[in-house]
């Protein structure tokens, strides 16, 4: 939104809502059509797809400030995944046709949206090479950092942002049981502890050489 005029962000202020969602309850399902565009306030949701086994893979974690369901207003498609609050979480929603009539309009915010794409479709090519060319070992290894350096650690260590065993399955493409293994292998090489479902990263340079 930092490319809009201010004419165009009162608009934008005049006309967005604020959604709430506790954790587990889903903010929109795979198929859906949309009427607007979700920005996290705070909280974190999750974007999960049904695989053909009737499992939700989690394809991403999107956080504070992050952009809910643009690509689906762009390309005037339905929804290839569904949103799913992994906490309480506050979101700004703004109406479709108003995303519309600004990059219609105003072109630095056009380019800055396309960029935007352009670095989700970039982030989907790294997660399909990682899912071919690692093991789940390294893929959970770095899902751990991965989490750690984006929702950040409290006063003791621990991840922020709290995830059962299954998401971390669902994250890395693994059945829960073969997670739960390696996390206690990890552990077990002092890599990380753990406090209940809480996990802190002990040996940072030892996970990045996970094979």
């Amino acid at each position: 939104m930092k490319s809009l005029t201010k004419e165009e962000l009162k608009r934008v202020s005049d006309c967005k809502t604020t959604k709430y969602y506790k954790k587990g309850e889903v903010i929109f399902d795979e198929g859906e059509s949309l009427h607007g565009v979700y920005c996290v306030r705070s909280g974190v949701c999750k974007m999960t797809k049904l695989s053909a086994n009737g499992k939700d893979h989690t394809v991403k974690l999107l956080g504070k400030g992050e952009l809910i369901g643009q690509r689906s207003i762009i390309s005037d498609e339905r929804t290839n995944l569904s949103a799913i609050a992994l906490n309480d979480i506050e979101l700004c929603y703004v109406p479709k046709d108003q995303i519309l009539t600004n990059i219609h309009e105003n072109k630095d915010f056009s380019f800055d949206v396309l960029q935007h794409l352009a670095s989700d479709l970039k982030g989907a090519e790294d997660d399909l090479i990682n899912m071919a060319q690692k093991s789940v070992k390294q893929r959970l290894a770095e899902a751990l950092i991965y989490v750690e350096r984006t929702f950040g650690s409290d006063s003791n260590g621990y991840f922020n942002l709290v995830l059962s065993r299954e998401d971390y399955a669902s994250i890395v493409g693994t059945a829960t049981e073969s997670a739960i293994r390696i996390l206690s292998q990890f552990k077990k090489d002092g890599l990380i502890s753990t406090s209940g479902k809480k996990i802190k990263i002990e040996d940072d340079s030892g996970l990045k050489r996970i094979e």
